[in-house]
Formats: C-alpha cells, structure tokens, sequence
C-alpha cells in the first residue's frame, strides 16, 4: 500500500513539473516563432513558422533605435552593477564584522524595507531628481537602482560573510594586514557566488524594468530597451509584434548566457544567503 502511495505521490510531481516546464517554455517558444515569422502580425504568426527568416533582426537594427536603446540599456546596468555591488559588500561587511550602536535595528530597517514596492517611492523619486536637476539622466536612475538593491543584497553578503571563519581574518590582522586588506583579499576572494549573485541581480534588473526608465528618462535618446520596445506594440493602429519579439529575442541573449555560465554560483549565493541571518 505505502508502495502504491509512494508511486501516486512521484507521478503526481512530476506532472506537477511538467505543466510548470511546459508554462515557462511555450510562451519562449511563441516569442522565438513570432521574431521567425515572416508576417509582421499576431493573427498570421505561428509558434514553429514553416519559412523561418532572420528579416525582423534586420529591419530592428536598421529601421529603429534598438542599438542606442540596447546602449543605453547596457551603460546602465554595467554602472548599476558596479556601484551597488560596491555599496552592498561595504555595508554588509560593516553589518557581518562590525559591532556598533544602532546595527540590529539597520538590520531590520532594511529587512522591512524590503517589504514595500518599489513603486510606492515613485513620487518622491521624481521630486528629489527633479530637485537635483537628474531627471532625464541616466546617473539618475542609476543612483536609484543603487539605493534600492542595497536593502535586499545586505542580507545575502551578510549571511555568506558570517560563513567565513573569523579565525582567518584575526590570523591576517595578527600578521600585519589591515581591514581594507582582509576585506579585499581575504573576504572578497572567498565569496564569489555571493558576490556573482548581487552582481547579476543587479546587472539583470535594469534590463528588465520599465516602470522606473518611463518616469524618470522623458528623452528619446535615453530610452531603455524595455521603453523603446513596449512602443513597438502600445500603438493599437501600427503594431510591430515581429520586431517586438526580435527585440526580445535580443535582449534575452546576454541574460541567458550570463544565468548559464554563473548558474552553480548563483546557486551556492542563494543558500548561502538563506541559512544565514
């Protein structure tokens, strides 16, 4: 009986598994065939076109400003990468090594900080720029994504810096390093797939976000990918879902490739950062 039980129980998982593939995998598929389609409309696409064609990339990066949008798009990321893995490895250094008045109240501002949408802030985000004069700047809206990734990446380098032996550290200091040293040499080097986690996370989030570029960047030629490519299709009288799906097609490529080359980094941050508190 419990064999009978055991065997409806792993059937029933994988069937689980396989609906949750098949609705992660046929809308990937839909937006490859569409960017394959020869036609330019919905009604006329199919999700394995019969006469696939490589002409809606051509005409993307000819006919519109996919290149300066993927420019921009990329400027931002990189710098929002660099600045918030800077910003989120010093504080939660402080935090993991640190002992000072006020840290475990910082540590449940930024958990609770967490809990709130990003777009409740939007207001006074777009007072502040327009008071500093970085609205319709890219340093703008990176600045923005630097302040808001720190909350939820303090907590995974925290948690991976507590793993580290202090032991190591007080050998160093012993030795004649000083704190720059054992943080840069000692801690840095050994949490890289924490360090690739927050790296990516902040890298792909630029990439994909559209409320925060529509609000802040009010020029043409500072547009992101996620803002030149959902005017492709908002038009209802001239909408160009082919070359909205070979956008897409695009801009999935280097996140792709990114999540397939850290993935066991990736993987080992995350665990890292939940065991940990």
């Amino acid at each position: 009986m419990n064999r009978i039980r055991d065997h409806l129980v792993a059937a029933g998982l994988y069937a689980l598994l396989a609906a949750i593939f098949a609705a992660t995998v046929y809308p990937l598929v839909w937006v490859a065939g569409t960017a394959l389609n020869p036609g330019d409309t919905l009604l006329i696409s199919s999700m394995l076109p019969e006469h696939p064609t490589l002409r809606h990339f051509g005409r993307l990066l000819r006919e519109t400003d996919f290149a300066l949008w993927y420019r921009n798009t990329m400027f931002i990321s990189v710098s929002n990468m660099l600045l918030s893995t800077l910003l989120v490895t010093v504080t939660a250094y402080a935090f993991s090594r640190l002992r000072f008045k006020g840290r475990q109240v910082g540590l449940m501002t930024l958990l609770v900080l967490q809990m709130f949408p990003g777009f409740l802030s939007i207001m006074a985000i777009f007072v502040l720029l327009l008071q500093t004069g970085l609205l319709n700047t890219h340093l703008g809206l990176i600045l923005i994504y630097a302040g808001g990734s720190v909350s939820f990446g303090v907590w995974v380098m925290k948690g991976y810096f507590d793993t580290i032996p202090r032991s190591l550290e007080e050998a160093a200091i012993i030795d004649g390093a000083g704190r720059a040293d054992v943080f840069f040499r000692i801690l840095l080097p050994l949490s890289v797939p924490a360090l690739t986690f927050v790296m990516l996370t902040a890298f792909i989030g630029p990439v994909m976000d559209f409320i925060l570029p529509q609000i802040v960047l009010r020029s043409s030629d500072k547009m992101t990918l996620a803002q030149g490519l959902y005017g492709m299709v908002s038009d209802k009288m001239n909408s160009s879902f082919s070359l909205f799906a070979a956008g897409s097609v695009l801009t999935a490529l280097p996140i792709t490739v990114l999540y397939m080359f850290f993935q066991k980094y990736l993987i080992h941050g995350l665990a890292a950062g939940a065991d940990k508190g």
